[in-house]
């Protein structure tokens, strides 16, 4: 379905649980957040009704995020049951890769097909200071049971920012280079714990200059994926390089994505504040014809684009909604 800008709107950001096991010093304060009462965030039948009825309102991708989605109990049933529904053409999934070593087989036996690892240094002291206490190594143990389980392309999410892990953009080249991973630079964005650190973003331009300046780029458009990232790859490099500019580079006009939160509250856009309930009309027994029709509602809902350059820095924890 196309919304009001003329947009295929065909990918949804299904958020599967509010809780993490990590506790990233720009997405949540160190005690943590304030966790949904359990029986606020979906349950695992009511997710696939939903996925279902997105489905039918023309979803065809949909990627599991969180939190963490692999502290999600029956994380690999969920993705079997969404892998059954008729019309999905890709189950993705974003981690921050800590759980993948015992997970990413079976997940891929399931119907998962790929996975977006998240992080942000190379150096083991500084990612325990990041994460507040996570262990590098166990990250890189993911990365090897996902490649190995064939779970490919795995993509590394690379947030940048300012006097924080800048000084990593060439390592993480470098890694794209020497393996068969996929790197993709992030503008860190004022939302959040971010917006409260007052992190400053590098433009993609800066980092694909720094880039540049030791290995050559050439568009890659054949790489796979769904979001917004422009890619290139490397005449001998064995990975890719992508950026994502969502503050100095609009990706909006490119935007086919709606997310729905753990709780079931479906959002046109991550950095706007328009949110449609769908766990109550769900819960008080909606048809499946009234939630596609609250899935159209929220296609043509989407604004023509963000404003986070002009109204300032939004409150709210990327862990709470989708990511």
């Amino acid at each position: 379905m196309r919304d009001n800008f003329n947009r295929q709107i065909d990918y949804l950001r299904l958020s599967i649980t509010d809780r993490c096991n990590l506790r990233c010093r720009y997405c949540m304060p160190a005690q943590g957040v304030p966790l949904k009462a359990q029986n606020e965030i979906l349950r695992l039948e009511e997710l696939v009704t939903l996925a279902q009825a997105a489905l039918k309102a023309g979803i065809r991708k949909i990627r599991l995020t969180g939190g963490e989605p692999l502290v999600r109990r029956n994380v690999v049933s969920l993705v079997r049951s969404l892998h059954a529904l008729t019309g999905l053409e890709e189950i993705s999934l974003t981690t921050n890769g800590i759980l993948l070593p015992a997970l990413a087989t079976p997940l891929k036996e399931a119907g998962l097909v790929r996975v977006n690892v998240s992080l942000d240094t190379l150096k083991p002291e500084r990612y325990a200071y990041i994460t507040r206490g996570g262990n590098l190594h166990e990250v890189w143990r993911g990365l090897r049971a996902a490649l190995a389980a064939g779970l490919e392309p795995v993509k590394v999410n690379v947030v940048v920012m300012r006097g924080f892990n800048e000084d990593e953009i060439l390592d993480f080249a470098r890694l794209a280079v020497e393996q068969p991973l996929h790197v993709r630079f992030i503008e860190v964005m004022p939302i959040g714990m971010a917006a409260a650190a007052r992190l400053d973003y590098v433009p993609v331009a800066e980092i694909r200059a720094r880039v540049e300046a030791f290995y050559p780029l050439q568009p890659a458009p054949g790489v796979k994926g769904n979001g917004p990232a422009v890619n290139f790859t490397f005449r001998d490099g064995r990975g890719s390089i992508g950026f994502i500019g969502a503050m100095s580079e609009h990706f909006c006009p490119r935007c086919n994505r709606l997310r729905l939160t753990a709780d079931g509250r479906l959002r046109p856009c991550l950095y706007g504040d328009e949110e449609i309930d769908l766990r109550g009309p769900l819960r008080r027994g909606a048809s499946l014809e009234e939630l596609v029709a609250l899935f159209r509602q929220g296609i043509l809902c989407k604004p023509q684009r963000h404003h986070l350059e002009s109204e300032g820095r939004r409150q709210g924890l990327m862990s709470q909604i989708g990511g």
